[in-house]
């Protein structure tokens, strides 16, 4: 299974805006970051905003900010609002039933099997995990080291 550049984009966005709270984000900084479109990062963040993983601050100096704590959120909770569908093999699509083995194969319940556990893991793994060395990220993502001070946080 791959996940699709929309989820890896959604999930690195929100660790963007972890890293860079309590500030706001700005799309533009976050698609140069990542060398990105604008528009592929309005797309894809559209989801987030509307199921609360982020929230948009509108005027002059607006932004986007984690809509709950980095704590909060998880790889799963992002995956699921990107990836259009899980299907490891055709018996899972909907409707498709062409496999006379279908309703009893022991290949249908190990995928099964392993899609479970695969959103386990991800729903074990948080923002905030993957966002833990703040310093470092804020550097390689071009954020102004200032302020780190305040956080415990030595700039050099």
């Amino acid at each position: 299974m791959r996940l699709t550049k929309q989820s890896s984009y959604a999930i690195r966005t929100l660790m963007y805006c972890a890293v860079n709270a309590p500030g706001l984000s700005r799309v533009a900084d976050i698609a140069r970051a990542h060398g990105i479109s604008e528009l592929f990062l309005f797309k894809l963040i559209k989801p987030l905003v509307e199921n609360g993983l982020l929230e948009t601050v509108r005027g002059r100096n607006g932004g986007i900010r984690l809509g709950r704590p980095a704590s909060e959120i998880t790889l799963l909770d992002t995956i699921k609002l990107t990836e259009e569908n899980f299907a490891l093999a055709e018996c899972f699509e909907d409707g498709d039933v062409t496999c006379p083995l279908v309703m009893g194969c022991d290949l249908n319940a190990a995928l099964r099997e392993a899609l479970g556990a695969f959103f386990s893991v991800l729903d074990s793994y948080t923002i905030a995990d993957l966002s833990d060395k703040r310093r470092e990220m804020r550097a390689r993502l071009g954020l102004a080291l200032e302020g780190l001070e305040l956080e415990g946080i030595r700039p050099n």
